[in-house]
């Protein structure tokens, strides 16, 4: 079973059973590794209940097709990343819905150095061979496991100093994912550190909430609990671990874009003058960071296929995504969940401030509507009209959909991948400002 459907821009993902199943998971492991010609890759898996069986056929099928396979067993998607880089392996798949509801299983494909397979890089290609099914005669390839945990958690733990770590206490909702399976390994190293575990026995029913911290109802948990607990912070994960959310000891959320720029200064501060991508819907608080910082600020087209070219296109030592997405050089120029969780630990610690003091400049300085997302008939003459009316009001981009930068407010819409929908995210630099702005462009795309 394989609906083409489920080839999105950066991924694979559909519902188990209805769009993919174990038939679907050879035929992609087997057309990806026809496609590309990889000699040995790496394959990992969540803990979603179909994830053993179809990785287990992912592995059939690419083997068939003549590649090693290098089974990892039950990883965090970074941990995919890790081993392709590493072990300078040609490719990998990690059978994963990161953050999609239970029903869903998925993968995502990368190539040598973790960069990933999307739209516009061949995913389109491996699924045409996968639907079509027609194989070519080859020498099946061989099948290994490979125990790649200590070397990711010296890994992980090289971006920080681990004896400036002070004493905290931190919450961590591991969603019942992969973080559960991941920090245990890396905590154990920094016995000075509380943390309160909540949710981290690995199932894929997700018996207490959805491993998706971007929708509200799913972060009430680690508010109320990093409140209750007196929490330095609080950490939320989603189902395969390569993004985290944090807030702060208030239980205050703290978007992507401010993290971003916390994280972009310590970066520099290892390596001044470099280059730091942000992605186009991001506050202002984040090149101007970069640039006090004395690095170089680019903004970037939204997606982690995109961002991670770009990276490797300019040597950026880091790159930062509104929806948590945290990429490191020296992590495969990769995005990672258990490197921002360290990298905060370590700037809480040398701070020696709460982290509601550390982001106080930067909440009374931005206002954020955060993504508004809103169902439109025909997007393209949307775009225009928005376009129309906002062109003579600042300078208009088209870097990633439409942005509009004026003196006291920024916006960027862009469209969905998958949907008829538009995305706004909007930012002015008073509270007022950005309410008004904002209810004024809903309206217009609303009409």
């Amino acid at each position: 079973m394989l609906n083409p459907a489920i080839f999105k821009a950066y991924d694979v993902r559909g519902i188990y059973g209805t769009d993919l199943d174990e038939e679907g998971g050879y035929a992609i492991g087997r057309a990806y590794v026809e496609q590309f010609e990889p000699r040995k890759i790496a394959v990992g898996r969540d803990m979603r209940l179909a994830s053993p069986s179809v990785a287990a056929a992912v592995i059939e099928g690419a083997a068939d097709a003549g590649a090693d396979v290098i089974d990892l067993g039950l990883v965090g998607t970074e941990m995919v990343y890790f081993a392709v880089g590493n072990l300078a392996l040609e490719g990998g798949i990690m059978v994963t819905a990161s953050h999609n509801p239970k029903e869903y299983i998925g993968m995502k494909i990368v190539r040598r150095g973790a960069l990933p397979v999307g739209g516009e890089s061949g995913l389109l290609d491996v699924r045409d061979r996968a639907v079509k099914g027609e194989w070519r005669d080859a020498t099946r390839g061989t099948i290994t496991e490979e125990n790649v945990w200590d070397a990711y958690v010296d890994c992980v733990l090289g971006f920080i100093d681990p004896a400036a770590i002070k004493p905290l206490k931190i919450v961590v909702d591991a969603a019942n994912g992969m973080a559960g399976v991941m920090l245990p390994r890396v905590l154990d190293r920094l016995p000075q550190v509380e943390v309160v575990r909540c949710y981290f026995e690995p199932d894929g029913s997700f018996p207490n909430h959805e491993p998706n911290p971007l929708l509200p109802e799913n972060r009430d948990f680690i508010i109320e609990k990093t409140r209750s607990e007196k929490a330095d912070f609080g950490v939320a994960y989603d189902g395969d671990a390569d993004r985290c959310f944090f807030v702060d000891e208030t239980g205050e959320f703290i978007p992507g874009d401010f993290t971003t720029a916390l994280f972009a200064e310590t970066m520099l501060a290892r390596e001044p003058g470099g280059t730091v991508i942000y992605d186009v819907r991001a506050s202002w608080a984040v090149p101007k960071a970069i640039e006090a910082a004395g690095g170089v600020a680019l903004a970037n087209r939204v997606g982690h296929a995109f961002i991670k070219q770009r990276m490797r296109d300019v040597d950026a030592v880091f790159a930062g995504e509104v929806s948590a997405h945290y990429y490191f050089r020296d992590f495969t120029k990769a995005d990672t969940g258990v490197v921002p969780f360290l990298v905060m630990l370590e700037i809480v610690s040398k701070r020696g401030q709460k982290v509601s003091e550390i982001l106080a400049p930067l909440r009374s300085t931005y206002f954020l509507t955060g993504e508004i997302n809103t169902p439109v008939a025909d997007v393209p003459l949307k775009l225009q009209e928005i376009k129309d009316r906002y062109a003579s009001q600042g300078k208009v981009s088209h870097l990633d959909g439409l942005s509009i930068d004026a003196d006291d407010w920024h916006m960027n819409i862009r469209p969905s991948n998958t949907e008829p929908l538009l995305r706004l995210n909007l930012e002015a630099l008073s509270q007022e400002l950005m309410e008004s702005k904002r209810d004024e462009v809903l309206e217009l795309i609303r009409s």
